[in-house]
Protein backbone atom coordinates (compact mmCIF):
# COMPACT_ATOMS: atom_id res chain seq x y z
CA UNK A 1 0.00 0.00 0.00
CA UNK A 2 1.47 3.64 -0.95
CA UNK A 3 2.73 5.89 2.00
CA UNK A 4 0.08 8.11 3.30
CA UNK A 5 2.79 10.91 3.05
CA UNK A 6 3.11 10.55 -0.65
CA UNK A 7 0.29 11.62 -1.92
CA UNK A 8 -2.64 14.62 -0.68
CA UNK A 9 -5.75 14.20 -2.25
CA UNK A 10 -7.61 17.28 -2.87
CA UNK A 11 -9.85 16.59 -5.41
CA UNK A 12 -12.58 13.96 -4.91
CA UNK A 13 -12.97 11.04 -7.01
CA UNK A 14 -15.64 11.40 -9.57
CA UNK A 15 -16.58 7.28 -8.67
CA UNK A 16 -17.43 8.86 -5.33
CA UNK A 17 -20.51 11.38 -6.71
CA UNK A 18 -24.00 10.15 -8.00
CA UNK A 19 -26.55 13.01 -8.83
CA UNK A 20 -29.90 12.64 -7.14
CA UNK A 21 -31.61 14.92 -9.08
CA UNK A 22 -31.54 17.01 -12.38
CA UNK A 23 -32.74 20.52 -10.45
CA UNK A 24 -31.25 23.96 -11.97
CA UNK A 25 -28.44 25.70 -10.18
CA UNK A 26 -30.23 28.54 -8.05
CA UNK A 27 -29.22 31.25 -5.33
CA UNK A 28 -29.53 30.32 -1.84
CA UNK A 29 -27.92 31.40 1.46
CA UNK A 30 -25.83 28.26 1.84
CA UNK A 31 -24.87 24.71 0.71
CA UNK A 32 -26.37 21.98 3.02
CA UNK A 33 -24.37 19.09 3.89
CA UNK A 34 -26.33 16.46 4.86
CA UNK A 35 -25.07 14.45 7.20
CA UNK A 36 -26.49 10.82 8.16
CA UNK A 37 -24.32 7.95 7.61
CA UNK A 38 -21.17 9.98 8.02
CA UNK A 39 -20.85 10.98 11.26
CA UNK A 40 -17.46 12.75 11.75
CA UNK A 41 -16.00 15.78 10.90
CA UNK A 42 -12.78 14.78 9.37
CA UNK A 43 -11.58 12.24 6.64
CA UNK A 44 -15.00 12.65 5.04
CA UNK A 45 -15.75 13.23 0.94
CA UNK A 46 -19.33 14.67 1.12
CA UNK A 47 -18.12 17.40 3.81
CA UNK A 48 -15.07 18.05 1.68
CA UNK A 49 -17.17 18.43 -1.32
CA UNK A 50 -19.87 20.28 0.28
CA UNK A 51 -16.98 22.60 1.27
CA UNK A 52 -15.00 22.95 -2.45
CA UNK A 53 -18.86 23.75 -3.99
CA UNK A 54 -19.79 26.37 -0.97
CA UNK A 55 -16.00 28.02 -1.83
CA UNK A 56 -16.39 27.72 -5.55
CA UNK A 57 -20.22 29.58 -4.87
CA UNK A 58 -18.90 32.16 -2.14
CA UNK A 59 -21.44 30.68 0.24
CA UNK A 60 -21.22 28.72 4.10
CA UNK A 61 -21.74 25.07 4.90
CA UNK A 62 -24.32 23.90 7.16
CA UNK A 63 -24.21 19.97 8.53
CA UNK A 64 -27.78 18.76 8.58
CA UNK A 65 -28.86 15.52 10.97
CA UNK A 66 -32.08 14.46 10.96
CA UNK A 67 -32.74 12.59 14.09
CA UNK A 68 -35.50 9.82 14.53
CA UNK A 69 -36.57 8.32 17.09
CA UNK A 70 -38.08 5.15 14.77
CA UNK A 71 -34.84 4.06 13.14
CA UNK A 72 -35.28 0.07 12.55
CA UNK A 73 -34.75 -1.60 15.43
CA UNK A 74 -32.62 0.93 17.66
CA UNK A 75 -33.06 1.36 21.18
CA UNK A 76 -31.16 3.93 24.52
CA UNK A 77 -28.10 2.18 23.63
CA UNK A 78 -27.77 2.62 20.22
CA UNK A 79 -28.47 6.38 20.62
CA UNK A 80 -26.51 6.88 23.77
CA UNK A 81 -23.62 6.04 21.47
CA UNK A 82 -24.15 7.81 18.38
CA UNK A 83 -25.19 11.47 20.20
CA UNK A 84 -21.94 10.77 22.01
CA UNK A 85 -20.22 11.01 18.57
CA UNK A 86 -22.69 13.51 17.23
CA UNK A 87 -21.94 16.02 20.33
CA UNK A 88 -17.88 15.88 19.58
CA UNK A 89 -18.94 15.92 15.67
CA UNK A 90 -20.21 19.11 16.13
CA UNK A 91 -17.53 20.94 18.30
CA UNK A 92 -15.42 19.24 15.29
CA UNK A 93 -17.12 21.13 12.13
CA UNK A 94 -17.35 24.39 14.21
CA UNK A 95 -13.39 24.74 14.69
CA UNK A 96 -13.78 24.33 10.78
CA UNK A 97 -16.54 27.04 10.43
CA UNK A 98 -19.05 24.75 10.01
CA UNK A 99 -22.77 25.35 12.10
CA UNK A 100 -24.53 21.21 12.92
CA UNK A 101 -27.95 21.02 13.14
CA UNK A 102 -29.77 18.22 14.63
CA UNK A 103 -33.26 18.37 14.27
CA UNK A 104 -36.08 15.89 15.40
CA UNK A 105 -38.02 14.28 12.85
CA UNK A 106 -37.79 12.21 9.90
CA UNK A 107 -34.65 12.57 8.30
CA UNK A 108 -35.18 13.20 4.86
CA UNK A 109 -38.04 15.53 5.60
CA UNK A 110 -35.51 17.56 8.10
CA UNK A 111 -33.09 17.64 5.23
CA UNK A 112 -35.62 18.90 2.86
CA UNK A 113 -36.86 21.43 5.27
CA UNK A 114 -33.45 23.10 5.25
CA UNK A 115 -32.72 22.50 1.40
CA UNK A 116 -35.54 25.24 0.74
CA UNK A 117 -32.99 27.70 1.29
CA UNK A 118 -29.43 26.09 0.35
CA UNK A 119 -28.11 26.47 -3.33
CA UNK A 120 -27.31 22.57 -3.61
CA UNK A 121 -27.56 19.78 -1.18
CA UNK A 122 -24.74 17.06 -0.67
CA UNK A 123 -25.82 13.91 1.03
CA UNK A 124 -23.15 10.85 2.35
CA UNK A 125 -24.56 7.51 0.93
CA UNK A 126 -26.10 4.70 2.79
CA UNK A 127 -26.79 1.23 1.48
CA UNK A 128 -29.58 0.04 3.77
CA UNK A 129 -32.98 -0.11 2.53
CA UNK A 130 -34.27 3.20 4.33
CA UNK A 131 -31.13 5.18 3.56
CA UNK A 132 -32.01 4.82 0.15
CA UNK A 133 -35.41 5.65 0.73
CA UNK A 134 -34.11 8.37 2.59
CA UNK A 135 -32.27 9.96 -0.27
CA UNK A 136 -34.73 9.24 -3.40
CA UNK A 137 -37.72 11.48 -1.01
CA UNK A 138 -35.19 14.34 -0.63
CA UNK A 139 -34.57 14.20 -4.46
CA UNK A 140 -37.66 14.84 -4.90
CA UNK A 141 -38.40 17.19 -2.20
CA UNK A 142 -35.41 19.63 -2.88
CA UNK A 143 -36.13 22.61 -5.41
CA UNK A 144 -32.00 22.50 -5.92
CA UNK A 145 -29.33 20.35 -7.16
CA UNK A 146 -28.54 17.32 -4.94
CA UNK A 147 -26.00 14.76 -5.03
CA UNK A 148 -24.53 12.10 -3.12
CA UNK A 149 -21.10 11.37 -2.15
CA UNK A 150 -20.11 8.11 -1.11
CA UNK A 151 -17.66 8.00 1.95
CA UNK A 152 -17.85 4.84 4.22
CA UNK A 153 -15.71 2.76 1.80
CA UNK A 154 -12.51 3.00 0.80
CA UNK A 155 -13.08 1.96 -3.48
CA UNK A 156 -17.04 3.17 -4.32
CA UNK A 157 -19.21 0.01 -4.10
CA UNK A 158 -20.24 0.85 -7.77
CA UNK A 159 -16.35 0.63 -8.87
CA UNK A 160 -15.43 -2.39 -7.74
CA UNK A 161 -19.07 -4.30 -9.11
CA UNK A 162 -21.96 -3.86 -10.43
CA UNK A 163 -23.26 -7.24 -9.31
CA UNK A 164 -23.75 -9.41 -5.79
CA UNK A 165 -20.76 -11.31 -5.69
CA UNK A 166 -20.39 -15.03 -4.96
CA UNK A 167 -17.39 -14.57 -2.52
CA UNK A 168 -14.23 -12.88 -1.46
CA UNK A 169 -12.66 -14.42 -3.51
CA UNK A 170 -14.45 -13.17 -6.37
CA UNK A 171 -14.40 -9.73 -5.19
CA UNK A 172 -10.98 -9.50 -4.27
CA UNK A 173 -9.65 -9.04 -7.49
CA UNK A 174 -11.41 -6.39 -8.57
CA UNK A 175 -10.73 -4.55 -5.30
CA UNK A 176 -7.37 -5.17 -4.95
CA UNK A 177 -7.06 -3.24 -8.84
CA UNK A 178 -8.49 -0.18 -7.56
CA UNK A 179 -7.05 -0.21 -4.05
CA UNK A 180 -3.97 2.26 -4.97
CA UNK A 181 -6.56 4.63 -6.88
CA UNK A 182 -8.48 5.26 -3.89
CA UNK A 183 -6.22 4.23 -0.80
CA UNK A 184 -4.60 8.13 -0.58
CA UNK A 185 -5.05 10.73 2.27
CA UNK A 186 -8.31 13.17 1.79
CA UNK A 187 -6.83 16.62 2.22
CA UNK A 188 -9.44 18.88 4.31
CA UNK A 189 -10.17 22.45 2.89
CA UNK A 190 -10.48 25.30 4.12
CA UNK A 191 -13.84 27.14 4.34
CA UNK A 192 -13.52 30.66 3.11
CA UNK A 193 -17.51 31.06 5.10
CA UNK A 194 -18.33 30.21 8.06
CA UNK A 195 -21.66 29.46 9.23
CA UNK A 196 -21.23 29.78 12.79
CA UNK A 197 -23.77 33.00 13.27
CA UNK A 198 -26.59 31.49 10.79
CA UNK A 199 -29.72 31.47 13.13
CA UNK A 200 -31.22 28.20 12.37
CA UNK A 201 -32.79 25.73 15.36
CA UNK A 202 -31.63 23.09 16.37
CA UNK A 203 -31.46 20.62 19.56
CA UNK A 204 -29.12 20.92 22.17
CA UNK A 205 -26.71 18.18 22.27
CA UNK A 206 -24.50 19.49 25.73
CA UNK A 207 -26.91 17.53 27.34
CA UNK A 208 -27.38 13.90 26.23
CA UNK A 209 -29.07 12.49 29.17
CA UNK A 210 -31.80 15.40 28.28
CA UNK A 211 -32.28 14.55 24.70
CA UNK A 212 -32.02 10.99 25.32
CA UNK A 213 -35.26 11.57 27.58
CA UNK A 214 -37.13 12.90 25.15
CA UNK A 215 -36.83 10.60 22.41
CA UNK A 216 -39.61 7.69 22.18
CA UNK A 217 -36.54 4.47 22.94
CA UNK A 218 -36.41 1.15 24.08
CA UNK A 219 -35.16 1.64 27.19
CA UNK A 220 -35.00 -2.10 28.07
CA UNK A 221 -31.03 -2.35 26.27
CA UNK A 222 -28.56 -0.79 28.73
CA UNK A 223 -25.95 1.79 27.62
CA UNK A 224 -22.55 0.10 27.37
CA UNK A 225 -20.06 1.74 29.79
CA UNK A 226 -17.74 -0.73 28.10
CA UNK A 227 -17.63 1.81 24.72
CA UNK A 228 -17.68 5.21 24.32
CA UNK A 229 -18.55 7.01 21.11
CA UNK A 230 -16.92 9.63 18.83
CA UNK A 231 -13.88 10.22 17.05
CA UNK A 232 -11.85 11.06 19.93
CA UNK A 233 -11.98 7.31 21.47
CA UNK A 234 -11.92 5.58 17.77
CA UNK A 235 -8.68 7.38 17.25
CA UNK A 236 -6.78 5.86 21.06
CA UNK A 237 -8.43 2.39 20.47
CA UNK A 238 -6.96 2.64 17.12
CA UNK A 239 -3.37 4.24 18.22
CA UNK A 240 -3.54 1.09 21.02
CA UNK A 241 -4.33 -1.22 18.48
CA UNK A 242 -1.85 -0.72 16.60
CA UNK A 243 1.10 -0.14 19.23
CA UNK A 244 0.46 -3.88 20.48
CA UNK A 245 -2.44 -6.02 19.48
CA UNK A 246 -1.62 -5.55 15.47
CA UNK A 247 1.82 -7.25 15.36
CA UNK A 248 0.11 -10.58 16.72
CA UNK A 249 -3.10 -10.35 13.99
CA UNK A 250 -2.27 -12.63 11.77
CA UNK A 251 -1.76 -15.36 14.27
CA UNK A 252 -3.73 -14.67 17.20
CA UNK A 253 -6.90 -12.68 16.32
CA UNK A 254 -9.07 -15.80 16.83
CA UNK A 255 -8.22 -16.13 20.04
CA UNK A 256 -11.67 -15.16 22.65
CA UNK A 257 -9.27 -15.10 25.66
CA UNK A 258 -6.52 -12.69 24.24
CA UNK A 259 -7.99 -8.87 22.82
CA UNK A 260 -6.52 -8.96 19.63
CA UNK A 261 -9.28 -6.75 17.96
CA UNK A 262 -9.38 -3.50 17.02
CA UNK A 263 -12.91 -2.55 18.26
CA UNK A 264 -13.24 0.02 15.04
CA UNK A 265 -16.49 -1.94 14.17
CA UNK A 266 -18.96 0.37 16.24
CA UNK A 267 -17.00 3.49 15.07
CA UNK A 268 -17.24 2.63 11.85
CA UNK A 269 -21.14 1.76 11.94
CA UNK A 270 -21.97 5.13 12.91
CA UNK A 271 -19.48 6.67 10.26
CA UNK A 272 -17.38 8.03 13.21
CA UNK A 273 -14.26 6.99 11.73
CA UNK A 274 -13.72 6.66 8.22
CA UNK A 275 -12.49 3.35 6.98
CA UNK A 276 -9.79 4.96 4.90
CA UNK A 277 -8.27 6.87 7.74
CA UNK A 278 -8.18 3.67 9.49
CA UNK A 279 -6.46 1.80 6.37
CA UNK A 280 -3.69 4.53 5.83
CA UNK A 281 -2.91 4.38 9.76
CA UNK A 282 -2.60 0.22 9.40
CA UNK A 283 -1.21 0.35 5.66
CA UNK A 284 1.93 2.62 7.78
CA UNK A 285 2.60 0.89 10.96
CA UNK A 286 5.81 -0.65 12.09
CA UNK A 287 3.68 -4.09 12.33
CA UNK A 288 4.76 -7.47 10.08
CA UNK A 289 3.24 -7.18 6.82
CA UNK A 290 1.46 -10.48 7.40
CA UNK A 291 0.11 -8.68 10.06
CA UNK A 292 -1.04 -5.32 8.24
CA UNK A 293 -2.46 -7.55 5.17
CA UNK A 294 -4.79 -9.91 7.25
CA UNK A 295 -6.07 -6.71 9.12
CA UNK A 296 -6.41 -4.69 5.65
CA UNK A 297 -8.16 -8.18 3.82
CA UNK A 298 -10.80 -7.84 6.61
CA UNK A 299 -10.95 -4.32 6.87
CA UNK A 300 -11.35 -3.43 2.99
CA UNK A 301 -12.10 -7.07 1.29
CA UNK A 302 -14.39 -8.69 3.93
CA UNK A 303 -16.05 -5.16 4.67
CA UNK A 304 -16.80 -4.22 1.45
CA UNK A 305 -18.17 -7.76 0.22
CA UNK A 306 -20.72 -7.32 3.05
CA UNK A 307 -21.66 -3.40 1.77
CA UNK A 308 -21.76 -5.49 -1.56
CA UNK A 309 -24.09 -7.69 -0.46
CA UNK A 310 -26.87 -5.18 1.03
CA UNK A 311 -26.42 -3.17 -2.10
CA UNK A 312 -27.25 -5.27 -4.28
CA UNK A 313 -29.28 -8.13 -2.57
CA UNK A 314 -33.02 -6.96 -1.43
CA UNK A 315 -33.64 -9.36 0.30
CA UNK A 316 -30.97 -8.88 2.56
CA UNK A 317 -32.41 -9.24 6.12
CA UNK A 318 -34.43 -11.83 4.94
CA UNK A 319 -33.78 -15.63 5.20
CA UNK A 320 -34.40 -15.81 1.48
CA UNK A 321 -31.18 -14.06 1.17
CA UNK A 322 -29.06 -17.17 2.42
CA UNK A 323 -27.92 -18.92 -1.07
CA UNK A 324 -30.17 -21.55 -2.89
CA UNK A 325 -28.11 -24.64 -1.90
CA UNK A 326 -27.73 -23.35 2.03
CA UNK A 327 -31.40 -23.51 2.49
CA UNK A 328 -32.14 -26.56 0.41
CA UNK A 329 -29.74 -28.09 2.30
CA UNK A 330 -31.03 -27.15 5.73
CA UNK A 331 -34.24 -27.94 4.58
CA UNK A 332 -33.35 -31.82 4.23
CA UNK A 333 -32.17 -31.70 7.33
CA UNK A 334 -35.06 -29.71 9.11
CA UNK A 335 -36.53 -32.78 11.13
CA UNK A 336 -33.31 -33.88 12.22
CA UNK A 337 -33.44 -34.32 16.28
CA UNK A 338 -32.35 -31.66 17.97
CA UNK A 339 -30.78 -32.04 21.08
CA UNK A 340 -31.28 -29.58 22.74
CA UNK A 341 -33.90 -26.63 22.04
CA UNK A 342 -33.96 -23.03 23.56
CA UNK A 343 -36.04 -19.82 23.09
CA UNK A 344 -34.98 -16.70 22.21
CA UNK A 345 -35.78 -15.63 25.81
CA UNK A 346 -33.35 -18.25 27.15
CA UNK A 347 -30.56 -17.84 24.44
CA UNK A 348 -30.85 -14.23 25.59
CA UNK A 349 -30.71 -14.65 28.94
CA UNK A 350 -27.45 -16.85 28.75
CA UNK A 351 -29.53 -19.68 30.14
CA UNK A 352 -28.15 -22.78 27.93
CA UNK A 353 -26.08 -25.20 29.02
CA UNK A 354 -23.33 -24.42 27.20
CA UNK A 355 -20.69 -22.38 29.27
CA UNK A 356 -19.44 -20.76 25.91
CA UNK A 357 -22.05 -20.03 24.03
CA UNK A 358 -23.37 -18.07 27.43
CA UNK A 359 -19.89 -16.32 27.84
CA UNK A 360 -20.84 -14.75 24.39
CA UNK A 361 -24.06 -13.72 24.17
CA UNK A 362 -23.13 -12.01 28.12
CA UNK A 363 -20.27 -10.33 26.22
CA UNK A 364 -23.01 -8.90 23.63
CA UNK A 365 -25.35 -7.83 26.50
CA UNK A 366 -23.28 -6.58 28.99
CA UNK A 367 -20.55 -4.83 26.04
CA UNK A 368 -22.32 -4.54 22.81
CA UNK A 369 -19.76 -6.14 21.30
CA UNK A 370 -18.32 -10.08 20.89
CA UNK A 371 -15.29 -11.12 19.72
CA UNK A 372 -15.83 -12.19 16.23
CA UNK A 373 -14.65 -15.66 16.21
CA UNK A 374 -17.57 -16.16 19.01
CA UNK A 375 -20.14 -14.32 17.20
CA UNK A 376 -19.62 -17.44 14.47
CA UNK A 377 -19.91 -20.15 17.14
CA UNK A 378 -22.63 -18.26 18.78
CA UNK A 379 -24.74 -18.31 15.36
CA UNK A 380 -23.97 -21.68 14.40
CA UNK A 381 -25.24 -22.99 17.80
CA UNK A 382 -28.22 -21.01 17.71
CA UNK A 383 -29.22 -23.11 14.59
CA UNK A 384 -28.85 -26.22 16.69
CA UNK A 385 -30.96 -25.55 19.08
CA UNK A 386 -34.24 -23.96 16.76
CA UNK A 387 -37.12 -25.88 15.22
CA UNK A 388 -36.43 -24.42 11.69
CA UNK A 389 -33.58 -22.55 10.48
CA UNK A 390 -35.45 -19.70 9.45
CA UNK A 391 -36.40 -19.31 13.29
CA UNK A 392 -33.05 -19.53 13.58
CA UNK A 393 -32.43 -16.47 11.30
CA UNK A 394 -35.30 -14.61 12.56
CA UNK A 395 -33.50 -15.15 16.36
CA UNK A 396 -30.34 -14.55 15.41
CA UNK A 397 -30.73 -11.19 13.25
CA UNK A 398 -32.82 -9.87 16.30
CA UNK A 399 -30.71 -10.62 18.95
CA UNK A 400 -27.69 -8.62 16.74
CA UNK A 401 -29.87 -6.09 15.82
CA UNK A 402 -30.71 -5.12 19.39
CA UNK A 403 -27.62 -5.79 21.51
CA UNK A 404 -24.75 -4.58 19.33
CA UNK A 405 -23.87 -1.45 18.95
CA UNK A 406 -22.94 -2.17 15.74
CA UNK A 407 -26.01 -3.96 14.77
CA UNK A 408 -28.55 -2.93 11.75
CA UNK A 409 -25.39 -2.91 9.56
CA UNK A 410 -24.42 -3.55 6.38
CA UNK A 411 -22.15 -6.20 7.96
CA UNK A 412 -24.73 -7.51 10.43
CA UNK A 413 -26.11 -8.92 7.38
CA UNK A 414 -23.98 -10.62 5.63
CA UNK A 415 -22.53 -12.20 8.78
CA UNK A 416 -25.96 -13.30 9.73
CA UNK A 417 -26.38 -15.09 6.29
CA UNK A 418 -23.00 -15.93 6.48
CA UNK A 419 -23.76 -18.08 9.61
CA UNK A 420 -26.43 -19.99 7.24
CA UNK A 421 -24.03 -20.46 3.90
CA UNK A 422 -23.70 -16.68 2.39
CA UNK A 423 -20.19 -16.42 0.90
CA UNK A 424 -19.15 -19.68 1.98
CA UNK A 425 -19.27 -23.08 0.13
CA UNK A 426 -20.69 -26.81 0.94
CA UNK A 427 -18.89 -28.37 3.51
CA UNK A 428 -19.01 -32.27 5.00
CA UNK A 429 -22.71 -33.35 5.09
CA UNK A 430 -23.58 -33.66 8.90
CA UNK A 431 -27.02 -33.73 10.90
CA UNK A 432 -29.22 -30.75 11.47
CA UNK A 433 -26.77 -28.57 9.19
CA UNK A 434 -26.59 -30.52 6.23
CA UNK A 435 -23.55 -29.26 4.31
CA UNK A 436 -23.21 -25.92 6.18
CA UNK A 437 -20.20 -24.97 7.90
CA UNK A 438 -20.26 -26.59 11.33
CA UNK A 439 -18.55 -25.66 14.88
CA UNK A 440 -18.36 -27.04 18.04
CA UNK A 441 -17.48 -26.59 21.82
CA UNK A 442 -14.24 -29.22 21.03
CA UNK A 443 -13.12 -26.79 18.76
CA UNK A 444 -12.73 -23.83 21.30
CA UNK A 445 -11.47 -26.51 23.91
CA UNK A 446 -8.73 -27.49 20.81
CA UNK A 447 -7.62 -24.08 19.91
CA UNK A 448 -7.78 -21.70 22.36
CA UNK A 449 -8.30 -20.90 26.45
CA UNK A 450 -11.39 -21.10 26.13
CA UNK A 451 -12.28 -21.36 29.61
CA UNK A 452 -10.19 -18.04 30.17
CA UNK A 453 -12.84 -16.07 28.05
CA UNK A 454 -15.88 -17.62 30.14
CA UNK A 455 -13.99 -16.60 33.10
CA UNK A 456 -12.99 -12.97 31.52
CA UNK A 457 -17.19 -12.14 30.17
CA UNK A 458 -17.86 -14.25 34.00
CA UNK A 459 -16.38 -10.86 35.64
CA UNK A 460 -18.67 -8.60 33.71
CA UNK A 461 -21.39 -9.34 35.75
Amino acid sequence: MESAGTRNLTMIEPQRLRPLNSRPARRGRYVLHWMQASQRATCNHALEYAIEQANALNLPVVTAFGLTDDYPQANHRHYAFMLEGLAETQANLARRGVQLVVRLGDPAQVAADLAGDAAMVVADRGYLRHQKRWRSQLARKARCPAVMVETDVVVPVDAASTKQEYAARTIRPKLHRLWEQFTVPLGQKRLRRDSLGLRLDGEDLSNIHALLERLQLDPSVMTTKYFTGGLRRARKLLAKFIAGPLGNYATRRNDPSLDIQSHMSPYLHFGQISPLEIALAVGKSAARAECVNTYLEELLVRRELCINFVEYCQQYDSYQAVPGWARATLRQHQRDKRPYLYTPEQIAASATHDPYFNAAMTEMRLTGKMHNYMRMYWGKKIIEWSTTPAKAHRTILSLNNRYFLDGRDPLSYANVAWIFGLHDRPWQNRPIFGSVRYMNAAGLERKFNIDEYVRQMSSLE
